[in-house]
């Protein structure tokens, strides 16, 4: 029979560090989700009050884990649930009800904000 003991040194500044930089990366992550989804041309566009003006990213709770891609207008529930509606493809070529459907499980571009946060998260943390 043998015996093993080992010593674990803990850095936790390092730890800290990796931390800091999730955070980072988490919002990050999210504005760049908002810049793909109005470059996605997907959102209706009138006179550019839901997609420009009233959605945004809220990273107030971001050292918790959460970031939330929010649009402000009463309108945009309406809009977002009512596909059959027939919207203007003046401005956005795209536009249409359920838009981020392709981010969405299922969707075309479902892996995206999980690849993009890996991507922000190894440069941050020169891995």
């Amino acid at each position: 029979m043998f015996s093993v003991s080992s010593k674990v040194k803990m850095d936790y500044g390092k730890i800290a560090e990796l931390n800091d930089n999730a955070v980072k990366a988490l919002e990050m992550t999210a504005d760049a989700f908002l810049s793909e989804l109005k470059n996605a041309q997907v959102m209706p566009f009138d006179t550019g009050n839901l997609q420009n003006e009233s959605t945004f990213v809220d990273n107030s709770q971001a050292s918790r884990g959460v970031v939330v891609v929010s649009s402000s207008t009463p309108y945009a529930r309406r809009l977002y649930y009512h596909p059959e509606y027939n919207f203007k493809h003046d401005n956005n070529a795209m536009a249409q009800g359920k838009w981020l459907k392709f981010w969405l499980p299922g969707g075309t571009r479902q892996n995206f904000c999980q690849e993009t946060f890996k991507t922000i998260y190894r440069r941050l943390c020169r891995l």
